[in-house]
């Protein structure tokens, strides 16, 4: 198993959020001690309008080296770009050449395996993981030159995999002991501990990022994590064609129904007062029960120290 990545107050990587995660959750992230990240996709802009993946990074960067320069003793944790290389994002080749010329540290592949995607990260010495829902898809991204994996298991946030944490993780690692990470309802820094019992070396966490002051989600969402637990929770294709685990309250407040089938699904849509599904239904994973309360990044980074170190201890003391 490797280790990864040094210096780290938490074996974590806070997930890179669809719609959410920006230059402010991911300096936030990174400077309490953990891998902060998010989606080359959310930097959105116009045509004509100057590149926003280009002054995200730039701020993160500068942001970061600042932090570095004033706490010596306590760097910040690298950062990582998310990129979806499905052959549908016409801005993939853009935004690798910029991830490559700002040297992001880490790159996260999600839908599909690229290797050229994988070359380019070489070429600026970064570290490529790519997402998986199964071992197959974990061979095959690794043939195709990825360094390490994250195993979507079930329970995770958004787009999910169903297969169980114990089994994917063991067949993974099997044959592969590259960096893994473990993503699928993981809240607590006794989950953490888990993850690296079924031999990841870090876990992969979103949910509870959503519920931090530095998220700019609306309150309503924040306060439904907040409120919520796994059974509030629905997984469902059919309104991304694909497993996705969102909020059920969310999914109510638009009138749809998660179980009709995905064309079916929109009909009932009352779009008059500009709902859009893709906005106002809110993704999370089964571990928000353990989410109390809305948070600073710092405040929930230390409740998950805490609660690692606890559970290490109260391990040895069972097996003393």
């Amino acid at each position: 198993m490797t280790s990864f990545p040094a210096g780290l107050r938490l074996p974590v990587i806070a997930a890179p959020l669809f719609l959410i995660s920006n230059p402010q959750t991911v300096i936030a992230q990174c400077k309490a001690g953990i891998v902060g990240s998010f989606p080359a996709l959310n930097a959105r802009e116009e045509p004509g309008e100057p590149v926003q993946l280009e002054a995200w990074l730039r701020e993160i960067t500068e942001a970061l080296d600042a932090h570095n320069q004033a706490h010596p003793d306590t760097p910040a944790a690298p950062f990582a770009v998310n990129q979806i290389v499905h052959r549908s994002n016409t801005r993939l080749d853009r935004d690798v050449d910029i991830c490559a010329r700002w040297n992001v540290p880490i790159w996260i592949t999600s839908m599909g395996a690229r290797e050229e995607v994988n070359t380019a990260a070489k070429s600026c010495n970064a570290l490529t993981l790519h997402d998986v829902t199964t071992n197959t898809y974990a061979r095959k991204a690794i043939a195709k030159g990825a360094d390490g994996l994250i195993a979507l298991c079930a329970g995770a946030g958004g787009h999910t995999g169903k297969q169980s944490p114990f089994a994917l993780a063991a067949e993974i690692r099997a044959w592969f002991d590259g960096p893994l990470g473990l993503a699928g309802a993981i809240s607590t820094g006794a989950g953490i501990l888990g993850a690296q019992a079924l031999g990841a070396d870090f876990a992969y966490i979103g949910s509870p990022f959503i519920a931090t002051a530095e998220s700019p989600v609306r309150e309503a969402y924040k306060d439904m994590i907040v409120a919520g637990g796994a059974e509030d929770i629905v997984t469902t294709a059919s309104f991304t064609g694909v497993p996705a685990n969102f909020l059920q309250a969310s999914i109510a407040a638009l009138g749809l129904d998660p179980t009709a089938p995905p064309a079916a699904a929109m009909d009932t849509l009352d779009t008059s007062a500009g709902a859009k599904p893709w906005r106002d239904i809110w993704g999370a994973g089964e571990g928000i029960g353990a989410v109390q309360d809305v948070c600073s990044t710092e405040h929930l980074v230390r409740r998950l120290v805490h609660e690692y170190d606890a559970a290490r201890a109260a391990l040895g003391q069972r097996h003393a």
